[in-house]
C-alpha cells in the first residue's frame, strides 16, 4: 500500500537555487527546474514547505519578512525559517528538529508522512530525526555533504543514517518520489 505523503519540506540554499552559501533576496536565483518541481507537488495535492536555516537574519544583513516574501513568491505553501547562529542554541537550526516540530502543529501533520528535501546533511539528520523520508540532491553542497557524512561521525555520534534517495537535483528528487510515492523503488 502506497504511503500518502503530506508534505514535503524543501531547504532554500543549493536545493532550489543559488549555491552552496547564502545569497540573500533580491540576488537569489532559481535552478530552471524549481518552480516546476514545486508546482508539480502541488498538484500531486502536497503542501509544499520551505525551512531554511538563514542566521544573517540575527545578524542584521537581511530581514525575515524578505525570505518569506520570496519563498512565497516561489510558489512555497508556507515557509518555516531559523534566523539564529550555529552556537545560539536554540532548536529550530537544522538538524534540530524545531521548525519541523512546529509545522506539524501548525498544518496537523504526521512527520512519517512527510518528506524532507535538503542539499546538507542537516536536513537529512533533521527528518530522520523526526521519521521522514530522506532524499538529498548533489546540488550545493549536496556532493560534499554526501561525501563527508555518508556512514561517517556526525556531531560525536556515529549516525549510520542513510537519505532514502539521492538526487541529482530538486527535479530528480520530486521525479523520485512521484513515481514511488515515497516506497523504496
Amino acid at each position: 500500500m502506497e504511503k500518502s505523503i503530506q508534505a514535503v519540506f524543501v531547504d532554500r540554499d543549493g536545493t532550489i537555487g543559488g549555491s552552496d552559501s547564502v545569497i540573500y533576496p533580491g540576488e537569489f536565483k532559481l535552478f530552471p527546474f524549481s518552480s516546476e518541481s514545486i508546482q508539480r507537488l502541488k498538484n500531486n495535492n502536497m503542501l509544499v514547505l520551505s525551512f531554511t536555516n538563514q542566521p544573517g537574519i540575527s545578524k542584521g544583513e537581511a530581514k525575515r519578512e524578505e525570505f518569506e516574501k520570496e519563498l512565497i513568491e516561489f510558489g512555497f505553501d508556507k515557509v518555516y525559517i531559523c534566523p539564529h547562529q550555529h552556537n545560539d542554541g536554540c532548536n529550530c537550526r537544522k538538524p534540530s528538529i524545531g521548525m519541523l516540530s512546529k509545522a506539524a502543529k501548525d498544518n496537523n501533520l504526521d512527520l512519517e508522512h512527510c518528506v524532507v528535501i535538503g542539499d546538507r546533511w542537516t536536513d537529512i539528520m533533521a527528518a530522520n530525526e523526526v521519521g521522514s523520508i530522506k532524499i538529498i540532491v548533489q546540488t550545493g553542497a549536496g556532493k560534499e555533504s554526501i561525501q563527508k557524512y555518508n556512514h561517517q561521525e556526525y556531531n560525536g555520534n556515529w549516525a549510520k543514517v542513510e537519505p532514502d534517495y539521492i538526487a541529482e537535483n530538486l527535479l530528480d528528487a520530486v521525479n523520485w518520489l512521484l513515481n514511488c510515492r515515497g516506497e523504496k523503488c
